[in-house]
């Protein structure tokens, strides 16, 4: 390890797998056909000493995930210019960096040691702000200001909270932030059952558990579920390389026998003041 690498082995359990997204984020922003770029990921992941090769072969999902996170972002900002963003379980996401809008209010919320390191190796913002908590921790709906607007993004979190613990948040955020939004991804239950007996990546490397799965079609219930709730996307990843190509995996991902087997992406639109 060089004298100015950090060792990512003091992350361990939930809070490791923000190296096992940066890699995979890193890797497809250097491949030549990728329409992603990260350089900040790539540099991160250059700097954070770790054996990566255990979280198995990069994928591109989570590129491509981050990729509808911005767009989604993006969209909101442009209705809201004034809106807070709220990275609920952050880990070492760039997407502040990627979306090149340095005047929008950042409030990124992760465990301590996660945040630890992001202040060691992210460059300082002005309008970024940290909270060393957990997300389940109410402390965080007290800083953004509802009347301003309020984009929430919990990207690669939810799987690893209780089934009450998230509808209770996705419940309590409806409450507070009429007219906000929330980004979410969900594996589907079958998975969330693998996990929890232990599903392996690579021979060194056993994911956390993943207690929480959610369908396409319990997600799109969520507005008879909660009052707060106005609206719901199924939000399709944007094309990538290979079998992500265009074309190729929506008409996949909308197949009646596979549409409720397959990871999804959530875009919920909270009500406006009734």
């Amino acid at each position: 390890m060089s004298a100015d690498a950090i060792d990512g082995a003091a992350l361990d359990g939930v809070a490791a797998t923000c190296l096992w997204t940066l890699r995979n984020r890193a890797e497809e922003s250097r491949h030549p056909g990728s329409a992603f770029t990260d350089p900040l990921a790539d540099d991160l992941h250059r700097r954070i000493s770790y054996d990566y090769a255990r979280f198995g072969k990069p994928g591109q999902i989570h590129p491509l995930r981050a990729l509808a996170l911005d767009s989604a972002i993006r969209a909101y900002l442009d209705r809201h210019p004034a809106a807070t963003v709220v990275a609920l379980g952050e880990g070492l996401q760039t997407t502040y960096w990627r979306l090149g809008r340095p005047a929008v209010d950042w409030l990124s919320v992760d465990l301590p040691p996660v945040i630890d390191l992001r202040r060691r190796l992210l460059p300082p913002e002005p309008r970024m702000t940290a909270l060393p908590a957990s997300a389940l921790d109410r402390t965080w709906l007290d800083v953004p200001d509802p009347a301003r607007g309020v984009f929430i993004s919990a990207e690669g979190l939810f799987m690893y909270l209780g089934r009450e613990e998230v509808l209770g948040l996705i419940a309590e955020c409806a409450a507070r932030f009429p007219g906000g939004q929330l980004f979410f991804d969900s594996i589907p239950p079958w998975i969330s059952r693998r996990t929890m007996k232990g599903h392996r990546l690579s021979d060194r490397y056993t994911a956390p558990p993943m207690p929480f799965g959610l369908t396409v079609s319990e997600a799109a219930r969520l507005p008879g579920r909660f009052p707060g709730i106005a609206a719901v996307e199924d939000v399709q990843p944007p094309p990538g390389r290979k079998a992500w190509r265009p074309g190729t995996l929506r008409k996949i991902a909308d197949l009646p026998g596979l549409r409720e087997l397959r990871p999804s992406i959530t875009l919920v639109t909270f009500a406006e003041d009734r």
